[in-house]
């Protein structure tokens, strides 16, 4: 069968996932997932729609992500193999919607303001 794509975002980071029925091979950057996410908590986050959907060890995943950093590159793969998931069978959305994996969430850093020192934090005021 074709591989199944999709991408995932969050913040500034972004993840290109492509799903096979297989093993359960999961690769990240060509690394293995346990290599490339040492935190297990980042790994469980980034797997959390195979646990969700019960799949795990059904697929062999390879990822590709870039920009950001881990936290939100595991956030992109969540939302990458949960949208592969979606499109490989589509009855599986309505276990990963009320999870909230289907949803990108559109939190991005605020923008630093010209006469400010930082997005929303002001120079000292001086009265005098």
């Amino acid at each position: 069968m074709n591989p199944t794509p999709s991408i995932g975002r969050r913040k500034t980071a972004r993840a290109n996932v492509r799903i096979t029925p297989g093993a359960g091979v999961i690769t990240v950057n060509k690394l293995p997932v346990e290599e490339y996410f040492p935190v297990e908590l980042q790994r469980r986050e980034a797997l959390l729609p195979l646990s969700v959907a019960n799949l795990e060890g059904h697929f062999d995943i390879h990822i590709s992500t870039n920009g950001g950093g881990k936290s939100g590159q595991a956030g992109a793969i969540q939302l990458g193999i949960a949208r592969a998931l979606v499109v490989y069978n589509p009855e599986l959305k309505l276990l990963l919607r009320p999870a909230g994996l289907v949803t990108r969430d559109p939190r991005m850093v605020e923008r630093k303001k010209f006469g400010q020192r930082k997005a929303r934090k002001r120079f000292q005021f001086s009265k005098r």
